[in-house]
């Protein structure tokens, strides 16, 4: 199953079910909600973190997080 941490830059997905209780709240608050668009900005040196895109909120996440968020893949238009 695809996660926040396989997308590429420039990709764009749909947060799916998030069933980890270990993603913070403060990322929920946030917007990073299930059925929320998301795209990745930047990776940043090393490939941690990651720059995203969550319904115009621009958010910087954990690796290790953005792998608990499962997501549904947009094709490119």
């Amino acid at each position: 199953m695809l996660t926040i941490a396989s997308l590429k830059k420039g990709q764009r997905a749909i947060i799916g079910e998030m069933t980890s209780q270990d993603i913070p709240l403060k990322l929920l608050e946030m917007g990073c909600l299930p059925g929320n668009h998301v795209e990745l900005i930047q990776i940043a040196p090393f490939k941690d973190p990651l720059y995203l895109n969550i319904n115009d909120t621009f958010l910087s996440i954990r690796r290790e997080t953005a792998k608990l968020i499962h997501i549904e893949l947009i094709p490119d238009e």
